[in-house]
């Protein structure tokens, strides 16, 4: 996969200063994508915001697809060190305190990152390995904080049960755009009681 230092086909920096350059052309690519979307941004625009030629740019990243691709792993890579993170911790954690850390996960990184928002919205014009992988991944992570928290469940139910918790996830992100603040922290807070409740009921299965 790639990752700050490689691009999937381009070349691959040897020295310092290539990782340095392909980094100051990803975080680049990461402000354009986040102001403009993955269709709008330019190659000639992200070569600029990073202070690189256009030729530089190419060399490490021949499309821009390959460049958002770069990126997308970048993201991916940043949400398994967060939900390794909470597994690390997990077993420390009430239903409630881990109820309301995994409903934080997704809306705090998606607000953070905006470039990952839009390269998630620019799914169609990127490979869907690529979310799919992200996806799966979080799966796994989940599997393993519900095993922890519920190590009475069997083993076939764990997948179905992470199935449900990140589509809970998903749905705080959902509400963050909701207006009035009022009425979106109130749903917000019933979106937490209705996972930890969850939570508690497969702890008790």
């Amino acid at each position: 996969m790639a990752s700050r230092n490689s691009s999937p086909a381009g070349r691959s920096p040897q020295r310092r200063r290539g990782h340095e350059r392909v980094a100051a052309l990803l975080s680049a690519a990461s402000g354009c994508f986040a102001e403009k979307g993955f269709d709008a941004a330019t190659m000639t625009e992200i070569a600029a915001r990073a202070g690189a030629s256009i030729g530089s740019l190419y060399q490490f990243f021949p499309t821009k697809e390959l460049l958002a691709e770069a990126l997308m792993v970048e993201h991916g890579e940043a949400l398994n060190a967060r939900m390794e993170r909470l597994v690390a911790q997990a077993s420390g954690w009430d239903t409630e305190e881990l109820a309301a850390r995994l409903i934080r996960t997704f809306a705090d990184y998606r607000r953070l990152h905006p470039s990952f928002v839009a390269l998630t919205e620019a799914a169609g014009s990127l490979p869907p390995s690529l979310s799919r992988t992200i996806r799966q991944r979080m799966r796994d992570y989940l599997c393993q904080i519900l095993a922890i928290h519920a190590p009475g469940l069997a083993a076939g139910d764990l997948r179905p049960a992470a199935m449900v918790v990140q589509q809970l996830m998903k749905a705080a992100v959902a509400l963050q755009n909701e207006q009035p603040a009022s009425l979106r922290n109130a749903a917000q807070a019933q979106l937490r009681r209705a996972l930890a409740n969850y939570l508690k009921s497969l702890a008790e299965a």
